[in-house]
């Protein structure tokens, strides 16, 4: 006859000794410098640093930078793309393609989405282009809105 067995995994605990807490005088378990693992969490502070891209004494987050130095460091890609996704419902890829360069200037450095029938939920890869910020500004002004039209129907029939 076989005995089947079950075998349950081991949870394996540390106790930490039980005293009397220095800050709340609670008897619990004791986490560190003689307090309870609540008062510790309340009084930690994180080390300053000196931030190595911005330069200002701030809160030390990881490899010697601030917060928003980090996150812009290590973390830009995800929330651009978190950002494309929830403003214009199209992939980090296409944003990319649709946003190297202006179509009428070709300036590479900022350039902006823009829909070309105006509507923002029609996110076919036709309807996108890439403007700079100057000639956006200058398609959604009317007193240029003409002009610009011109400039990108003659390239749209150039391409």
């Amino acid at each position: 006859m076989r005995r089947n067995y079950i075998y349950e995994p081991r949870q394996i605990t540390y106790m930490r000794p039980i005293r009397t807490c220095k800050e709340c005088g609670k008897e619990k378990e004791i986490h560190a410098h003689g307090k309870c693992y609540h008062c510790y969490r309340k009084n930690y502070k994180q080390p300053t640093v000196v931030c190595k891209v911005c330069g200002e004494e701030k809160e030390h987050h990881a490899k010697g930078l601030c917060l928003n130095c980090a996150q812009k460091s290590f973390y830009y890609d995800n929330i651009r793309s978190y950002n494309v996704m929830k403003l214009h419902n199209i992939d980090l890829k296409t944003w990319k393609e649709v946003t190297k360069q202006c179509i009428i200037c070709g300036f590479d450095k900022i350039v902006d989405l823009h829909h070309l029938d105006q509507n923002r939920k029609n996110n076919s890869r036709e309807n996108l282009i890439g403007l700079c910020p100057n000639h956006h500004k200058m398609l959604h002004d009317m007193r240029y809105r003409e002009e610009i039209e011109n400039m990108l129907k003659n390239i749209v029939k150039k391409n």
